[in-house]
């Protein structure tokens, strides 16, 4: 994160500098650009003023979602712990938010949060689907191909949390309309709600409701899954059309 500085000295001067340099919403989906950014933006203006830092507020990330994957397969699922977990997972996510927001407000990030930064990131998508195998082996009667579910979406997760990680350093040498973006659909963001990290955070209040959990969370993998396999074809696609242009611009 390199971004200008930008002069905030109140709650409200922090808040209308931050609505003033978001990173662009487009192509994400409802959840993270109509909730957790807003959200994002009110704490990361309040912890301005207190002197919290991106750092902190990633270690704050860190420790609400690693309370919610511990407790999701040490405790039998009810009511009450499903709405624990999707609330732990959510504040985390908002604090996921906050760190890159503080870094505006304090002039720029370091690469080491950067790193501190996808490195949770790549802690939760690598856990979240396995302490749901964990619980349902050891409390449910869940057996055969349903546990094959979480395991499927752990891959998915990896997948195109690595894709989305490694495709902006593939275009970068080659991109030549970066800034040309073409007009968005209104309903696209609402589509993409199924594969939003944020959206998926609150699927574990039916947690205490089994059934309804196991097909919603079944539902919602077939979703990213198909999500996957279209965004490695276009993926796939748009890395060989950068391949021919520098083949031609290197040719005699």
């Amino acid at each position: 994160m390199t971004t200008t500085a930008l002069s905030a000295n109140t709650f409200h001067d922090n808040l209308r500098a931050l609505a003033a340099a978001q990173k662009p919403a487009h192509n994400t989906a409802a959840y993270s650009r109509l909730v957790n950014r807003p959200l994002g933006r009110v704490v990361a203006a309040y912890g301005h003023l207190v002197g919290l830092t991106p750092n902190q507020a990633t270690a704050i990330s860190a420790a609400l979602s690693g309370a919610a994957l511990l407790v999701l397969p040490l405790h039998a699922p009810t009511w009450w712990l499903g709405l624990v977990v999707s609330l732990l997972l959510a504040s985390g996510y908002v604090m996921d938010s906050v760190d890159g927001q503080l870094a505006r407000l304090r002039g720029g990030g370091s690469r080491a949060g950067e790193w501190a930064d996808h490195t949770v990131d790549c802690f939760k998508t690598a856990t979240l689907h396995l302490v749901v195998l964990i619980s349902w082996y050891r409390f449910s009667d869940v057996r055969g191909w349903w546990l094959l579910v979480p395991l499927g979406f752990e891959v998915v997760a990896i997948v195109t949390y690595f894709g989305l990680i490694l495709m902006p350093t593939l275009r970068r040498p080659a991109a030549p309309d970066a800034g040309v973006r073409q007009a968005e659909n209104p309903l696209r963001k609402y589509a993409l709600l199924p594969m939003d990290y944020g959206a998926i955070c609150w699927l574990f209040v039916l947690l205490g409701w089994a059934e309804g959990f196991r097909w919603a969370y079944l539902a919602v993998f077939v979703c990213n899954a198909a999500a996957l396999a279209l965004a490695l074809r276009k993926w796939w696609r748009e890395l060989r059309v950068l391949d021919v242009a520098s083949l031609a611009a290197s040719a005699p």
